[in-house]
């Protein structure tokens, strides 16, 4: 079974106040004060701004859109992070905007290598948001980033 995401992720009144213009936009609560946006066809129409997103080393990162990033970033730190799994294999990728500028990363894992979950790319940028590891459960899954298994499968937990 596999897994995949493409969100922003930061603190809940921080992403729902960025995200209040953006057309398509869902918040979906997390754990630990944190909620995602998940980064839908609509969603990535409606920031990018037609430039190769590539960039930062990202699949799906919209062109432009780590400027906007940077722009809500002078409220709090947000994190744009990347998934994809396949039978415990894949990748991720993260990075963590903060005050204005790039704070972390992007980091990433390389294709088909297992990598120690407590310092993912994903667990690392939770960490910049202020998410703390529980006992047995590293960051990812101490938010709740485990619930879903597809990107598109967030919205209908969404609030907004």
């Amino acid at each position: 079974m596999g897994y995949t995401l493409q969100a922003v992720i930061a603190a809940d009144e921080l992403l729902r106040s960025a995200t209040r213009e953006v057309p398509g936009a869902r918040v979906v609560p997390l754990g630990q004060g944190l909620s995602l946006m998940p980064m839908t066809d609509e969603v990535f129409d409606a920031v990018t701004n037609g430039s190769d997103g590539g960039d930062l080393g990202f699949w799906r990162l919209p062109g432009g859109f780590g400027t906007l990033l940077s722009q809500w970033s002078a409220a709090g730190p947000i994190a744009y992070v990347e998934a994809e799994y396949f039978g415990g294999v894949g990748e991720q990728r993260a990075a963590v905007w903060d005050a204005g500028s790039l704070a972390l990363g992007p980091l990433d894992t390389p294709a088909k290598k297992r990598f120690s979950r407590p310092v993912s790319p994903i667990s690392q940028a939770l960490r910049q948001l202020g998410a703390q590891k529980s006992p047995g459960a590293d960051e990812f899954e101490a938010v709740g980033l485990d619930r879903h298994r597809e990107t598109d499968d967030w919205i209908s937990s969404s609030t907004s």
